[in-house]
């Protein structure tokens, strides 16, 4: 996640949030927060339609939670806001390995059933297969509460 979507769901300015977080970098090596490569920041600024460098945009590249870091922000933001969003995300983590575990049990079954019908039922295995597809999402939802 990124450091200013935390933020907003912190309801803290994310300069507030990434000094507390620099404060206490050393509970976040690289496989719980890292930033952004330069190319990576450019794709994002012109996916999310946000401003240039210099014209009132962010000025730093942003930084990226990973589950483990969202984890570890509970020890470094201690209000009760942050306590009960924490418990949300790592719900949300915890639901989307479930969905996706489900997801490959489904197309192991797929895949059998498959193998055990003849090729008739193609047409019918590739209609499946299309509904399984994550579906590219039209707007961005708003999480949090």
């Amino acid at each position: 996640m990124l450091d200013s979507e935390l933020a907003e769901l912190y309801q803290v300015s994310t300069k507030v949030f990434n000094q507390a977080v620099s404060r206490n970098r050393n509970r976040f090596p690289d496989d719980f927060m890292f930033q952004l490569t330069v190319g990576e920041d450019e794709s994002l600024r012109s996916q999310i339609v946000t401003s240039k460098h210099g014209r009132g945009g962010r000025r730093y590249r942003p930084y990226v939670f990973t589950e483990q870091g969202v984890a570890m922000l509970s020890s470094v933001l201690n209000s009760e806001r942050a306590v009960q969003v924490n418990i949300a995300i790592m719900r949300a983590f915890v639901r989307l390995r479930e969905m996706l575990e489900s997801n490959k049990e489904l197309a192991a079954k797929l895949d059998a059933l498959e193998k055990k019908y003849d090729s008739q039922f193609g047409v019918v295995f590739q209609a499946i297969r299309k509904l399984m597809e994550p579906s590219a999402l039209t707007g961005r939802r708003r999480i949090g509460f």
